[in-house]
């Protein structure tokens, strides 16, 4: 009988990579080790550090690359974020969306003027302050962004947004503002239905829940009453999403546990 065919480096490599990354699940020391890691740098403040093209970003170096994951995979031609800050997460959506329209455009053998791109980022915030929002307006990446001033939960918002998001295929939203149980289970009740069949919503700072009580003595949020609580409630009304914890045992040190919310196909 004719051999079975032997399978490629590319897929040896990737199966092996499988096999480890599902091991972390029952790896409790290694799992241990990174959440100690994870709340002493948060103690430092060690998630203030970076920058992403010139912008202040308030993100774990991990969870950058895995968003930078998720965009590839899904190639989206909106992202909707809740949370501004100083704009370099809407400085990172946009430039990993930009990187999308030239490996297009190679692949095309086409030129791509980006000014001419569907693909964009809307950033939402209840406070752009004056400084911030010149700094992103006269940035290269300014072109694929929006910005929406406003509670991300209210009415208007909302609707302006969803007026927005009309006419994209493939949208991807990330929710990074106010981590209190309510205000993250009405950011899920508004946007996540505008999150496309096998894309995500990602909610940060389920990790809150994780850390110890009154671990953010200056915050409104803390043990439960958080993102990860508000993931739990809304997700028992919700069966449409599920946890993806494949891509959180692979980066191990990250803000969203249990909340890489993957819309089922």
């Amino acid at each position: 009988m004719p051999s079975s065919p032997q399978p490629s480096p590319e897929q040896v490599f990737a199966q092996e990579r499988s096999e480890r990354v599902q091991s972390y699940a029952q790896d409790q020391a290694f799992r241990a080790l990174s959440q100690t890691w994870l709340r002493e740098s948060m103690q430092h403040k060690y998630v203030y550090n970076f920058d992403w093209l010139g912008r202040p970003i308030i993100q774990y170096p991990q969870d950058m690359v895995g968003v930078q994951q998720l965009v590839w995979q899904l190639r989206p031609d909106l992202i909707i974020e809740t949370g501004i800050a100083h704009g370099g997460s809407l400085i990172l959506s946009a430039s990993l969306l930009a990187l999308l329209d030239m490996c297009d455009a190679i692949e095309a053998g086409t030129t791509l003027d980006p000014r001419d791109s569907a693909r964009k980022v809307i950033g939402i915030d209840i406070d752009i302050r004056a400084h911030n929002r010149a700094a992103i307006e006269a940035h290269p990446m300014a072109t694929r962004i929006q910005m929406v001033q406003g509670s991300s939960v209210a009415d208007d918002v909302v609707q302006q947004v969803h007026a927005a998001a009309s006419g994209y295929k493939t949208v991807l939203v990330m929710l990074d503002s106010m981590h209190t149980h309510d205000h993250v289970l009405g950011e899920l009740n508004a946007y996540a239905s505008l999150v496309s069949a096998g894309s995500y919503c990602v909610v940060f700072d389920t990790f809150v829940d994780d850390m110890p009580p009154k671990f953010f003595a200056d915050r409104p949020w803390d043990v439960g009453n958080n993102p990860k609580t508000a993931v739990r409630q809304w997700l028992s009304g919700h069966p449409e999403f599920e946890v993806d914890t494949a891509l959180e045992q692979q980066l191990q040190i990250t803000v969203a546990p249990q909340g890489f919310l993957r819309r089922k196909k």
